[in-house]
């Protein structure tokens, strides 16, 4: 279940399961990384969890507490569907789809690197 909630990601995935604000703590952390003044100074981390599955979600994307408010739910809403769902969930199967493009894609390449590569034999021998 670790790696179904690693594909939980930023989708527009509307089939979601709902979020009660009953079932979350929230709390306004310091954040860590790059920032110097403005991040060891501020609290504008978010840490929300989810109390029934015990999901923790930590957003410090932006310097808004706000808009790390926000993303923290959508976050959580899509790994909480996820841990419920599984592979019935919209955000697994958006993944699914997404991955399976990225390798039709890289097998793509690779074909027109190998049809290169025989063109430029074909040149060589053709000179020779």
């Amino acid at each position: 279940s670790a790696a179904l909630l690693q594909a939980a990601k930023k989708k527009n995935s509307l089939n979601l399961l709902e979020l009660s604000e009953a079932e979350l703590e929230e709390q306004f952390v310091r954040g860590d990384g790059p920032g110097g003044q403005a991040t060891n100074k501020t609290n504008n981390c978010v840490v929300l969890k989810h109390v029934p599955s015990g999901i923790v979600v930590k957003c410090h994307q932006t310097r808004s507490v706000e808009m790390n408010r926000k993303i923290a739910r959508e976050i959580l809403q899509e790994k909480v569907d996820l841990f419920y769902k599984g592979e019935d969930s919209d955000v697994f199967k958006e993944k699914k789809a997404a991955e399976k493009q990225k390798q039709e894609k890289k097998r793509r390449a690779k074909e027109n690197l190998e049809r290169k590569r025989l063109f430029k034999e074909m040149q060589q021998l053709a000179k020779e």
